[in-house]
């Protein structure tokens, strides 16, 4: 390590020389300034990382991005699908949003949402980091949308948590009312497992739960915890029935426009960040098991009672993503059909 002595003049200099470039920057106006949306809590890891990379990327430019990440969608009322529509009209640059969602406008993008596809998260990264994901990311740009070559965020495997009945095997879902997020893929999975689905934006699950318009809801252990939702259910059963992550989504005519050395230093960036929130969520995911256990009744649910129930869901969904989607998603999660 290098002591006081060692610093010579010249660096001394040199440092300060620096440092009077970046705080003159940072004084006038940044060539961009950009909002970011995401759905998350101010304290999840996907806010946290978000704030980290943009801080970054201002660094790492010197300070001609500037970019704001407001959490919960800055309390939308529409939540998710108006944050998806404020992205492709440009009031907002930036948002991370899962794939069932991003399927309103991206329909191949619901592929990430197919049931039982991903054994972990880890195997939906591979698959997404891979074919599949520059696939999806051509039929993003084809909608107005930029997707990142490594930009999949992790939520986790879903799971289910209720307050009627725990979940053991599939047919403890008849007349369960589940909620669902806005994607027909979740309506069209849990209608198969004799569920009835109810659509309710992320923000108004707390709620949907204490009044009794839902009896459960799915989502991961993470999410289910951050959001207190242990208060308002009794049972937690582990199905991984689905994957669900957060794309790292951009406006793309805003995009477009960025000099070259500014979209290297953001991808570069994503990149990284996003590998690091990975694994930030999976050791989030393996505590909140913990964190809900000592609140809730916890199971192991029967997952081999699911899969037969879904072969028309699989064969309606084949034909909807195409030959080409759902090959690419096949050569990575084996046969489904």
């Amino acid at each position: 390590m290098m002591n006081r002595r060692q610093i010579t003049r010249r660096m001394f200099v040199f440092g300060a020389a620096s440092s009077l470039v970046v705080f003159n920057r940072s004084l006038e106006a940044a060539d961009f300034d950009f909002t970011q949306y995401h759905n998350q809590t101010s304290d999840s890891p996907l806010h946290l990382r978000l704030v980290e990379m943009w801080a970054a990327i201002r660094s790492q430019t010197n300070g001609r991005v500037v970019t704001r990440v407001l959490p919960e969608n800055n309390k939308i009322p529409g939540s998710d699908p108006q944050a998806l529509q404020m992205l492709v009209s440009g009031e907002i640059q930036f948002f991370t949003l899962m794939g069932g969602i991003l399927g309103n406008v991206v329909p191949v993008a619901e592929v990430q949402q197919v049931p039982f596809a991903f054994r972990s998260a880890a195997h939906a990264h591979r698959t997404l980091d891979g074919e599949l994901g520059a696939y999806l990311r051509e039929e993003m740009a084809a909608k107005g949308i930029w997707g990142f070559p490594v930009g999949v965020f992790d939520n986790g495997m879903r799971q289910i948590g209720g307050t009627k009945r725990p979940i053991r095997v599939a047919a403890d879902l008849a007349a369960i009312r589940m909620r669902i997020p806005a994607g027909q893929i979740f309506e069209d999975t849990f209608r198969a497992l004799g569920a009835e689905p109810v659509t309710v934006n992320s923000s108004g699950i707390y709620e949907a739960l204490k009044t009794g318009k839902v009896d459960a809801q799915e989502n991961p252990l993470a999410y289910m915890n951050l959001f207190k939702h242990d208060e308002v259910m009794k049972y937690v059963s582990i199905t991984n029935h689905m994957w669900s992550g957060f794309n790292m989504l951009a406006h793309l005519p805003t995009w477009k426009r960025l000099p070259d050395d500014i979209k290297t230093i953001v991808e570069r960036n994503v990149a990284r960040y996003v590998r690091l929130q990975r694994q930030d969520q999976q050791r989030l995911n393996t505590e909140a098991r913990t964190a809900l256990a000592r609140k809730l009744a916890i199971n192991e649910a029967d997952s081999t009672t699911f899969r037969p129930k879904l072969s028309a869901v699989y064969a309606t969904w084949r034909e909807k993503l195409g030959r080409k989607c759902w090959s690419l998603l096949e050569s990575s999660s084996g046969r489904l059909v």
